[in-house]
């Protein structure tokens, strides 16, 4: 006798799985970005040590406007994302909006900032990645869990 469970249409395991974790990573991004916003960054504007974000994307399929809070750091006038997703084998969501569509904004505290987003080149990422790990060390961990290389993303202030 199996004790298999089933794998038709919507009942797939793995499905479910994704499903509930999909539903609690929305619930975290939402309370966080909630908060966030009614602090002016003061309630969730830090991460460890390492300060946070909010970027709103479009969403490449629905064209939806989608946030989520992510660690940044500041070189010169842009700002440096990390598109790690914790190591996991795909790309966050966000860094395929933004490939999709690179106009987006950032909340910084109150202030409200329209960027453009690239991938950095290699010797760009070469120069940042050691700064990245100094600021979140667990980044390190990330790219060494995955075959992908890691995006870093680079977010340029545009004139409003």
């Amino acid at each position: 006798m199996s004790v298999e469970q089933p794998t038709v249409g919507n009942n797939h395991p793995a499905r479910k799985a994704m499903t509930w974790e999909r539903a609690l990573t929305r619930i975290f991004t939402g309370t966080h970005t909630f908060f966030y916003r009614l602090s002016g960054g003061k309630i969730g504007g830090r991460f460890s040590k390492s300060p946070v974000l909010l970027l709103t994307t479009t969403g490449r399929k629905t064209g939806k406007q989608r946030t989520t809070p992510l660690l940044y750091l500041k070189d010169a006038d842009n700002l440096v994302l990390v598109a790690s997703k914790g190591g996991a084998p795909t790309h966050p969501i966000w860094w395929l909006n933004l490939q999709a569509k690179p106009q987006a904004e950032v909340e910084i505290g109150r202030q409200k900032l329209a960027v453009l987003a690239r991938q950095a080149d290699a010797e760009e990422r070469e120069r940042l990645w050691p700064l990245l790990v100094a600021m979140y060390a667990s980044y390190d961990a990330y790219q060494k869990k995955t075959t992908r290389e890691i995006p870093v993303i680079l977010l340029y202030p545009q004139p409003a």
